[in-house]
């Protein structure tokens, strides 16, 4: 079925109807302008807002956490979200919306073409049927005046009074008026003949082709729309799958959030490597005067505050003094962050973390470096081998100048590895057994001494810094010097191996600090003295890796002479045949203690 057959009496219609489809292209064109302004938009403001979320240089830190990684991870796959948005309004511009105007400007033209045409049709028809009418006219007119004609013929033939002169006037009047009545008639019927063959080709040949051609450019602007809505369909369906990519992105980046990592994240980041104070211990007023207790009972609280002061704020501390005599105050150059070179201002643990940053730092530069010099010297190579290419003089200058400065990086590697190796042994010796108890006998012996550690205004002292370390060892030297020997194995009634310190009597009990008024002969008998607390049973094997520990096999029975003193670590003796006896310290958790009553 066609326009043309069904429609042929509906002209201004279809002319309205093709105008209507043409403009409603246009709207729909309009309509994925204004999408594609708002695909741009909005890849656009999400592209600034993951601009504006982007991690600050100052925040740098905090992105080795899981979740913050995350977060990262999802800035950069909305990021890539917001391409594939404009991949979407490029698609839609370059392909649909270029076409629609294409298609329509096109359609346009040929139905203004196509309506010329039919109007040109109609305005002959027009013209034939006008020329019908008045051929029509005429001959009515004339045919009605031949009649008239007749007539008075009829008349003045029968009338005897006319003369036969008048007869034949009338006679003459009615032949013209016949003829032209005839005359008439064949106009009339020519131009009826005429107008019902051009009616006839107008209707069934011309104006159809005429309305064909409309409907077939309605019908290609209807394909078109069809056509332009499947593409921007295709459009965003081509992206989906990258858009997938990305929300599968999202998934992971919430997947990798490990909650436990981030825990041990913080404890490595914020670890100041001190060890717990520990317990104040009692004094005796009646053994020493009032004012040597109340300096001593400051300074053991000052110290105590200065640990825990130290222990909060790891990354913002900017001068920290040596706990118990371990990290001195040495007053070394200060770094363009207001720290020391050495970062022994900082936490043990932070101070490592940072000697090691530092020389991987240095490495990258030595290895940066190397590589420039192995560069000029390839260089001056190829101009010695071919003075054409440039002067190997021109090479030294600049080789001197690596030279000198990958010495300089060098000298700064081993500098802060002799940093990193103090700090691992200064670590070391504070979570080994005989360090935790030096650190306490050093806080008891310092009653009678100057003290240490920071004054009242948080200033060095470094005339007491190491005085608390210094009055714990001062009995091992005494020791030492005497002669004095426990066991077979050598070790000495010295602090490390906890001989000749001993806090497991009660107050008052006649076992004074190390640094009381005791002769190294009464330190002699009362080591040799010292009995028992209880018995004890391995129940795991322990195998001694830190100093003053003794191995133990399971099962094995030991006798307890120290209790732990929330150190984690007691203090125990065995037989060692029949020359002495083997004393040392094993982890509490590991044996089950019975004491005496």
């Amino acid at each position: 079925m066609s326009w043309g057959t069904e429609l042929w009496d509906q002209y201004d219609n279809l002319a309205l109807h093709t105008q209507k489809g043409i403009d409603f292209l246009d709207k729909y064109g309009n309509f994925v302008r204004d999408r594609c302004a708002i695909e741009l938009e909005y890849a656009s403001k999400l592209r600034r807002l993951v601009k504006n979320y982007q991690p600050k240089k100052k925040e740098e830190e905090d992105y080795e956490y899981t979740s913050w990684q995350a977060f990262r991870n999802v800035l950069k796959e909305i990021g890539d979200l917001a391409g594939q948005r404009e991949i979407v309004a490029e698609t839609l511009q370059a392909k649909v919306i270029h076409g629609i105007s294409l298609l329509s400007k096109n359609l346009r033209d040929d139905r203004k073409k196509s309506l010329t045409e039919g109007a040109q049709l109609t305005h002959t028809l027009t013209n034939q049927i006008a020329a019908l009418e008045r051929a029509k006219r005429n001959y009515d007119k004339s045919y009605r005046d031949a009649e008239k004609s007749i007539e008075n013929y009829q008349k003045a033939d029968a009338d005897l009074n006319l003369s036969r002169a008048d007869v034949e006037k009338h006679k003459h009047n009615m032949t013209m008026k016949c003829q032209q009545s005839d005359d008439s008639k064949n106009e009339y019927a020519n131009q009826l003949q005429k107008s019902n063959k051009l009616q006839q080709t107008h209707y069934e040949t011309s104006l159809p082709e005429v309305f064909n051609r409309l409907q077939e450019i309605d019908e290609k602007r209807t394909k078109g729309l069809k056509e332009f809505i499947k593409s921007a369909a295709d459009a965003e369906s081509s992206v989906a799958p990258i858009i997938a990519r990305c929300l599968e992105g999202i998934v992971k980046a919430s997947e990798s959030i490990d909650e436990k990592e981030d825990s041990l994240k913080v404890i490595e980041r914020y670890k100041s490597g001190f060890t717990p104070p520990t317990d104040i211990p009692f004094e005796d007023l009646s053994k020493v005067d009032a004012e040597s207790s109340n300096y001593s009972s400051q300074n053991n609280l000052g110290i105590n505050n200065m640990t825990q002061k130290g222990t909060m704020g790891a990354t913002k501390l900017k001068k920290r003094v040596g706990i118990f005599g371990i990290f001195g105050s040495n007053k070394n150059t200060l770094s363009t962050d207001g720290m020391k070179e050495d970062f022994s201002d900082l936490p043990p643990n932070q101070r490592r973390k940072k000697l090691m940053a530092k020389i991987q730092e240095i490495q990258q530069k030595i290895t940066q470096e190397t590589a420039a010099y192995d560069g000029l010297v390839k260089m001056k190579g190829v101009y010695e081998a071919n003075t054409m290419l440039g002067d190997p003089t021109t090479v030294d200058a600049q080789l001197n100048e690596s030279g000198s400065r990958l010495e300089k990086l060098k000298s700064e590697l081993k500098k802060f590895k002799m940093y990193l190796d103090a700090a691992n042994n200064a670590q070391m010796m504070q979570h080994s057994p005989q360090q935790h108890r030096n650190m306490y006998n050093g806080q008891r012996s310092s009653r009678h001494s100057n003290g240490s550690g920071e004054n009242e205004d948080g200033e060095d002292n470094p005339d007491d810094a190491g005085s608390l370390s210094r009055s714990a060892s001062e009995g091992s030297v005494a020791q030492a010097q005497n002669g004095l020997n426990i066991n077979n194995n050598g070790s000495s009634a010295s602090p490390e191996s906890g001989l000749g310190t001993s806090h497991t009597s009660l107050p008052g009990s006649g076992q004074g600090s190390a640094n009381d008024n005791t002769h190294p002969e009464d330190m002699y008998y009362e080591a040799e003295l010292l009995q028992p607390l209880g018995t004890c049973k391995a129940l795991y094997p322990f195998d001694a890796t830190s100093e003053g520990s003794i191995p133990m096999a399971e099962g094995e029975e030991l006798q307890v002479i120290e209790l732990d003193q929330g150190d984690g670590w007691t203090r125990v003796r065995r037989m060692c045949g029949a020359s002495g006896w083997e004393e040392g310290f094993v982890p509490t958790s590991y044996i089950e203690s019975t004491l005496y009553a």
